[in-house]
């Protein structure tokens, strides 16, 4: 078996192959809309929302119609969100992967329609599958779009990010914001690939319960980087999360403790894995690789 560096470099080829063939090209009219939406979405993420994806349908069978579909909607939804997070009214930053954010070279109203552009186009990916039931299809909707909004989902998360600036940092707080900005993004990216491959409920729960413990063991490690890694490491500024006041792991636990919980939350989602067996061996390492990670 080849190494997880290698494993993930040939995912990501393949997805990046994917979303080229999925998004209008530079010279689609509007040209400037299309250059604005491929710039972010292939600006060098590492595509683990949909890794994730495609091996949870991996781990539960061989035929999953519509899980590259889903797995790149998940990296569509995504970039959008971050396009969008990094415009001056949320939290105004200059670069984004090492590189200008889409508002410092298209402007702040093309950014703002890049994004709008990646969400609708995630759902239009969706209904366009082939092979796949319209059941499942339809399920596949449902899951993008509840992980994507207001309950419980990125764009809440969001807004109880912006207005818990500067307010006291709390443990209750902290769950509400993480579990929604962060969380149910990657716990859709497994449920998506779940769901896709036919998952029954009981192996529906155990890849569930997976990406929960993930999510968060992402979101607690993101937060100690921001402390302890540089700009250049990251590819964005550092430290923006203590300067805006932000509600983080290490402001309400401290370091340590943080990165205690973010063992105990990948222990977890091992353990979530047990009844895969042999078929989970990548999402065990990305696991681990989530936590370990210094990016």
């Amino acid at each position: 078996m080849i190494s997880l560096a290698e494993f993930l470099k040939e995912q990501v080829s393949l997805v990046d192959a994917a979303l080229d063939s999925l998004t209008p090209p530079e010279s689609a009219q509007p040209e400037t809309i299309h250059r604005a939406m491929r710039y972010s979405l292939f600006a060098g993420g590492k595509r683990i929302r949909p890794v994730l994806c495609l091996q949870a349908a991996e781990a539960i069978s061989t035929n999953a119609p519509g899980a590259m579909e889903a797995a790149c909607s998940l990296e569509m939804i995504h970039t959008y969100s971050l396009i969008h997070d990094d415009l001056p009214a949320l939290d105004n930053d200059d670069y984004r992967r090492g590189k200008l954010t889409n508002h410092k070279v298209f402007g702040d109203a093309m950014a703002i329609l890049a994004g709008d552009a990646l969400f609708t186009l995630a759902i239009q990916t969706l209904t366009r599958i082939s092979g796949l039931d319209a059941i499942r299809k339809v399920a596949l909707i449902e899951e993008l779009s509840f992980a994507s909004g207001t309950v419980e989902g990125m764009i809440g998360g969001q807004v109880t990010d912006i207005e818990g600036e500067r307010q006291p940092p709390t443990a209750e707080l902290l769950d509400r914001i993480h579990r929604a900005k962060t969380g149910a993004l990657l716990r859709a990216s497994v449920r998506m690939g779940a769901i896709a491959a036919g998952a029954d409920t009981t192996r529906l729960k155990a890849m569930s319960a997976y990406g929960e413990h993930v999510g968060l063991a992402f979101q607690i490690v993101d937060d100690i980087l921001d402390i302890e890694e540089s700009s250049a490491a990251l590819g964005k500024t550092a430290g923006k999360d203590v300067a805006q006041g932000k509600i983080t792991f290490p402001a309400v636990y401290g370091l340590e403790v943080s990165r205690t919980m973010a063992k105990d939350q990948c222990r977890m989602a091992h353990e979530a894995l047990e009844i895969f067996g042999d078929r989970a061996v990548r999402l065990h390492e990305i696991a681990d690789l989530i936590v370990y990670r210094k990016s």
